[in-house]
Formats: C-alpha cells, structure tokens, sequence
C-alpha cells in the first residue's frame, strides 16, 4: 500500500509541477527543498511550543511531531513559492531544446523529494510499527529505494558539512570519540521514533542500534539549524 501511495505522490507532483514550465518546476523544486530542510530542524521545537501551549493532554503528546513537521513543510512551500514569484514575476526563457528536460528533470526530483518528506514524517507518527506496509527498516519504494533514509542522510549532511559552523548543533545524532581518537556523528532519527511508536503501540522497536564502537561522547545532537 505505501509503495503505491509513494508511486501516485511521485507521480501527482510531477505532473503538476511539470505544468508550470521549465522555469517554474525549477523555483518549485528549490521551494519543496529548503522548506523541507527547514521544516526537518525546526520541527521538534515547534513540537514542544505546541504540546506545551495547546495542552491538550498525554494523548497528544506523540502527534505533535508529525504535525508540526507536515505544517512547516507546506507553510514554507508556500512562502518560498510565493516569495519567488514576487521577486522574479517574469519567467526567463529557456532554449527549446532544454525546455522539456529542464521541466520534467525538476518535476520529477520535486515529487520524488515530497515523497521522501512524506514518508519520513510517519516515522514521526503515532502509528503502529507496520502501517499500511510502512517498515523504517525497509526499502518503502518497491523494495528498490528508501527515499526516507536518503533524505535524513542529506539533511545530515547538510547540517555536518556545508550548513556547518563552529559551536552549532547538527541535525541528529550524537558526536562520539572512537577508541583512535576520531570523531563520529552516529544518527538517532529512525531508531528513536521507532521505539516510541513501539512502546506507544505495545511493541517492541524493529530497527537494531548500530554495534557500539568504545566511545565517549562529546556534545549532544539536537534539531538546530546551523546558521
């Protein structure tokens, strides 16, 4: 079921965004990518502003999350679309023999990323550990890609690398000190929101924690932006 939901996502949003022209499917795919890098470090904040305000009680708790990621994500869409429209209302033009290309290349890489934020924010959802055929642990598209674990390890990246500045926190994880002094990022996401939906459905955790290098851990992760 969700490898087909995935498939109609794919497919829905392309062919929308392909609509919109060359220049348009390009400022959409830049729009649903920083939304969604923002969305990702700002959601957990924003999880705790709203369990904390709204206070709606204990069953509410562990929807907060999901919520919170899913309406920063389409909030900044929109904001990010719009801004784009009023800072260049005027399409540039695009060679005819790159037109084509240049539309459904961003179309495609459009859907295929909502897709990926999607199906990362049930692993933030109060659901059972097999949901409509979703498994963290799997390769949800047709058994052929995971478009969740691609996306986390961008935005782990991201926020380790490019994004990085000294004193920030990364996106996920923990850094550790191996036994030979390197230093190592080991991420939590899947692995936390999993056994949370785990004891919150009487379950136990599906994916394994990595085997545990002689580690002392240095500073903690967190959901920061790093700028």
């Amino acid at each position: 079921m969700i490898d087909l939901f995935l498939i109609a996502v794919i497919g829905v949003t392309a062919w929308c965004v392909a609509s919109e022209g060359a220049w348009g499917a390009a400022l959409t795919f830049l729009s649903v990518l920083f939304a969604g890098i923002i969305a990702m470090n700002y959601f957990e904040p924003l999880a705790e502003i709203m369990s904390g305000s709204l206070g709606l009680g204990p069953s509410w708790r562990n929807r907060w999350d999901f919520l919170a990621l899913i309406l920063l994500f389409i909030g900044f869409i929109f904001v990010f679309r719009l801004g784009s429209e009023q800072i260049l209302p005027v399409a540039v033009d695009v060679h005819p023999l790159a037109y084509d290309g240049v539309r459904w290349i961003s179309a495609v890489l459009t859907g295929y990323l909502t897709a990926a934020v999607i199906l990362t924010a049930l692993h933030t959802a109060p659901v059972p550990m097999s949901y409509v055929g979703f498994e963290p642990e799997r390769d949800n598209l047709l058994g052929m890609a995971a478009p969740d674990r691609q996306w986390l390890g961008f935005v782990q990246y991201m926020t380790e690398k490019p994004l990085s500045r000294p004193g920030n926190h990364i996106f996920d994880g923990a850094v550790v000190r191996l036994s030979n002094g390197d230093l190592k990022v080991i991420p939590t996401f899947a692995i936390r929101y999993s056994s949370r939906r785990g004891q919150a459905t009487g379950a136990a955790a599906q994916p394994a924690a990595p085997p545990a290098p002689a580690v002392s851990p240095q500073t903690g992760g967190g959901n920061r932006m790093p700028f």
